[in-house]
């Protein structure tokens, strides 16, 4: 039995140590997922829809229900004396217990267009909560991505240093058996293990790198900062649509997020000013009621008896005078209308500003890696010659550390800019309004 718990202990054990391999749509997928951020803005969502619902139950009949029990004090009967004479008639007993229960509908006619006014407000505030909603999930999948990328930046520069450690270490070798024969000076053999030494430092400073940027990629995941995780990658596609800076600057705004946002708020002010001038005009209900109590007020004399009855009416009511308070919400109204109409305009100047810079960031980062791929190629070039000349003794070990140094840089770089160019290409995208995320997240 005891072999048997271990074996299971066994064989569980490495499947809760594994670690979790993302590509970029499962990192999207569980980022969306698990944002807090996210979940508030979906949260207001539903609030603002809810927010509408209410609002339009007020065009709808309210009915209500009450009840009551009153117990009165003890008085003497109702009597009635008659003329030229002593004698009196009884005519009411008093009723002492008070029995009440009213049915009640109200329906509003007519409310100086407050109603209508409210209800379209709510449905634009609705559309433009949705439309932020949007935004800060394209806001978070630019934030996964970016993660994303650094972590992956991170790894390939660990991956870069590793291979070229491995270079330098062969060379030391061969430089080692050199001095040995006397062929090369105790100064070229520490020129190499400086070298050495210095790519060992890169190193170290390539797997901090890597252990941040995993921790930043997990907290972006909104997985736990210490668990184990790697990502997976195809390839870097580095083609790029054709679109000029006007098209990108017209796309962006028909499609941001922010001003889809404000165009509803910018209509819903101006609903909210025609609610705020419902004030100055009458409002007109029909209500009706159904009584059952005992004893009923209307039927004389009363009697210790439940009896039903019942009342519609129509009722109109008129704020002739309030002081101003329509007048000051009207400018209150109107002030805010006048807010979000600036604000519209200082968001489509920030938005110019933003493709612009993005638009001619990715022109940039797309030319840099053409750029590096060529540095890379000529550096290799050029160690693959050094390090042959050097085992042929017809260069000093400077040139082959010059040549190691300028390939190590040159390799870093191009992966730099590809990253550089990935992110570039999202935050131009989200800058466009354009979703950075599968729809079907």
């Amino acid at each position: 039995m005891k072999k048997i718990i271990f074996l299971i202990i066994a064989l569980t054990l490495p499947v809760n140590a594994q670690t979790g391999v993302y590509t970029l749509e499962q990192s999207l997928a569980t980022g969306l997922k698990n944002s807090k951020e996210l979940k508030i803005a979906e949260s207001k969502v539903i609030e603002a829809e809810a927010k509408a619902n209410e609002v339009f139950s007020n065009f709808l009949p309210q009915i209500s229900l009450s009840s009551s029990y009153t117990r009165l004090s003890d008085v003497p009967p109702f009597e009635v004396q008659i003329p030229f004479g002593n004698t009196k008639f009884k005519i009411q007993e008093p009723v002492l217990n008070n029995y009440a229960v009213v049915l009640s509908l109200k329906q509003p006619v007519f409310t100086g267009f407050r109603l209508s006014s409210l209800h379209s407000a709510a449905g634009l505030n609705y559309k433009a909560v949705k439309a932020d909603c949007e935004k800060i999930k394209n806001e978070t999948a630019f934030g996964i991505r970016k993660a994303f990328w650094n972590f992956y930046k991170a790894g390939k520069i660990l991956e870069i240093v590793n291979q070229n450690l491995v270079n330098v270490k062969t060379q030391l070798e061969k430089v080692r058996n050199f001095y040995k024969n006397g062929i090369v000076t105790e100064s070229d053999l520490l020129k190499l293990e400086v070298l050495l030494s210095e790519i060992n430092l890169k190193k170290l400073d390539a797997e901090n790198n890597v252990n941040l940027a995993r921790i930043a990629f997990n907290k972006a995941l909104g997985i736990r900062l210490n668990e184990p995780s790697e990502i997976s990658v195809d390839s870097i596609e580095t083609n790029l649509e054709n679109i000029s800076f006007q098209e990108s600057l017209d796309e962006a705004i028909q499609n941001r997020f922010e001003l889809k946002s404000l165009k509803y708020k910018l209509e819903a002010a101006g609903e909210n000013i025609s609610a705020a001038k419902s004030g100055w005009l009458p409002s007109l209900f029909v209500f009706g009621d159904f009584q059952y109590s005992r004893p009923n007020q209307r039927l004389l004399p009363l009697e210790d008896k439940f009896y039903d009855t019942w009342d519609v009416g129509v009722a109109l009511s008129w704020k002739l005078w309030d002081w101003g308070e329509t007048s000051s919400k009207v400018t209150q109204a109107e002030q805010k209308l006048i807010q979000a109409e600036n604000s519209e305009k200082l968001i489509r100047e920030a938005i110019e500003m933003e493709v612009y810079k993005n638009y001619f960031n990715l022109m940039h980062s797309k030319e840099k890696i053409s750029a590096n791929k060529i540095a890379v190629k000529s550096a290799e070039e050029n160690y693959r010659v050094a390090a042959k000349k050097y085992s042929g003794q017809i260069i000093p070990v400077s040139d082959l550390v010059d040549a190691q140094t300028s390939l190590l840089d040159a390799q870093v770089k191009l992966q730099i800019a590809l990253v550089d160019f990935e992110l570039a290409k999202a935050e131009f995208y989200k800058s466009l309004g354009r979703k950075i995320y599968s729809t079907d997240m």
